[in-house]
């Protein structure tokens, strides 16, 4: 199946184009995982611990979930400075 052929089914929407994906090899740009190395002091470790088991996920998990936060707090204000800049 050509590219425009998968495309003229799903503009027409009278198919679902799923059966003709193959999603084992699907993958996201950008959200491919690249391993990095951060060096904790102890006291913070115990404290993400702590709080990682409060909410009952890996300490990982909460570490990305926390960064990821920041960094969308950090794009809204940029955001919002830029169109501050443009008034």
């Amino acid at each position: 199946m050509t590219a425009e052929e998968l495309d003229k089914i799903f503009d027409d929407g009278n198919e679902d184009i799923l059966p003709y994906l193959d999603l084992s090899k699907a993958v996201r740009p950008g959200h491919q995982a690249k391993r990095v190395n951060v060096d904790f002091p102890a006291w913070m470790i115990t404290k993400l611990d702590f709080e990682a088991d409060r909410l009952g996920v890996p300490r990982q998990s909460l570490i990305k979930v926390w960064i990821a936060e920041r960094l969308a707090g950090a794009q809204k204000l940029k955001v919002a400075a830029q169109a501050d800049c443009q008034i």
